[in-house]
Formats: structure tokens, sequence, C-alpha cells
């Protein structure tokens, strides 16, 4: 049997992006609480009533960032900003955990092409440069990459093909980097989310409607009358379930 050796928070670092999201958001906060410096990063810090909430909530320790994982400027820049504020005697990042995620749902041949883009950018691409940008400062303090995804990859149903699919590509560039790191000492970790955490997490009921008027405004004449108004309605109905889960995203942290 393997065993762990207990961790401390003193003097360790902790890269959260996403934190616009209810996940992100917990975890910066719990790990804040554990007496880690968290640097939080936000898709849109400026205005963001969350953002200033979490600031002020939290102790010193935690420092906001405007951190777009999209952004090749905004990552080099947040990188510059970590290098200057780590804790006294800290070589690097403990670790980076990316929460960030856009969750695009909707039949393949209704999904906006600019929308599947989207997907693979922040779900894929994204987290890849960020890795890439980090990485440096991870390896030094020998500490771990870890990534947020789904469940949802290994469930094949109607509707979340784009979101699945850029999720399996982020899982199995996961399993490569694991292999790639592991002489250098770092750790690669997926985290896949349940079914009814992945919603809750990610998509509010709002978002979910606004997404379904867009496409279906979208949608050629044929299309609709392929389809149908009620059909494709209850299709994404049918997922509405998920965003109003009463699932707990509480963070449990094993020291």
């Amino acid at each position: 049997m393997k065993i762990f050796a207990k961790v401390t928070a003193a003097g360790k670092a902790v890269l959260v992006t996403g934190c616009d999201n209810v996940l992100g958001n917990a975890l910066a906060r719990r790990l804040d609480d554990l007496g880690y410096h968290v640097f939080a990063g936000f898709q849109n810090k400026a205005g963001n009533i969350d953002a200033d909430m979490l600031k002020e909530d939290c102790s010193g320790r935690l420092h906001t960032l405007q951190l777009d994982i999209t952004s090749e400027t905004q990552i080099l820049t947040a990188s510059l900003y970590i290098v200057d504020h780590l804790p006294e005697g800290a070589q690097g990042l403990w670790a980076i955990v990316n929460c960030e995620s856009w969750c695009a749902l909707g039949e393949l041949e209704w999904v906006p092409f600019s929308v599947i883009r989207r997907a693979m950018d922040v779900n894929l691409l994204g987290p890849a440069r960020l890795v890439q940008v980090m990485l440096p400062l991870v390896r030094r303090a020998r500490g771990r990459v870890v990534l947020a995804s789904s469940i949802l990859t290994h469930v094949a149903a109607p509707v979340r093909g784009v979101h699945a699919a850029s999720l399996a590509a982020l899982d199995a560039l996961a399993a490569c980097l694991r292999r790639e790191l592991k002489p250098r000492g770092v750790d690669v970790v997926v985290v896949a989310a349940g079914e009814y955490t992945t919603g809750s997490a990610w998509l509010s009921e709002e978002k979910l409607l606004e997404q379904a008027r867009d496409m279906w405004k979208r949608l050629s004449d044929e299309q609709k009358g392929a389809y149908g108004e009620d059909y494709f309605e209850q299709a994404l109905r049918s997922l509405e379930k998920y965003t109003k889960s009463p699932v707990s995203i509480k963070c449990y942290i094993n020291m």
C-alpha cells in the first residue's frame, strides 16, 4: 500500500483558472482557507462582482488575475505576475488547476462552427498553452498539473457531442503529458466531474436557453422543418435538470 506524505500549505502557491464559475471559485476559497497562496484567474475580472467578493472574503495571500486562457497575452502576463508575487522561499507553483470550461450543447448539425471552435479553444487549446507557459514554474517546484474534465467524455449521448469531444481530447493530452512529466517529478491529474456536477458547475439555465434560441435562429428553413421546433426544444429542455442539480461541489482536499 502506498503511503502519501502529509502536505503543508505553508509557502506553497497554486494557480486556479476559471474562477468565474462555481467550481473554480469554490476551490480558490478552500485553498485560501487551508493556507495556500492562491492566484485566482478570471476570464472577465473587471467589474466582476464574484472577483471582488472573492478578494474581499479571502486572506491577503489570494490574488485575483485577469486570465482568459484563450489569450496568449493574458497567459504570459499572468506568468510574469506570478513570478513577481510568489511567497518567500517558493521555487515555483505547487500546482496549476484549470477549471475553465466551455459547455457547448446541441446536435452537431445545429451547433454553429464558431461555437465548436470556441469549445476547442477553451477546453483543449487554452489549457495546452497554459500548461506550456506555466510548466517551468511547476517543474521547479516539482508540483502538479490538475485539469478539470467531465465523466461525459465516456457517455455517448445526443446533444453532448461537441462538449464531450473537446474534453475527451483534453483527457488524451493529459494521459500523454503524464508520461512526459513523470521523469521530471511532475504529476498530471484529471478530475472528471460527475454528470450533474458538470451542468451545475459550468452551465446555468439562462445560458442553456440562450444557446438554444441562438441555435434555432441560425438553422435554415429546411433544417427547422426536418427536426421540428418541438423536438429541438425537447432535446435542449432534457438538459435543464443538470443546471438545477442540488449536488454539492464543496472542495474536499486530502492533506
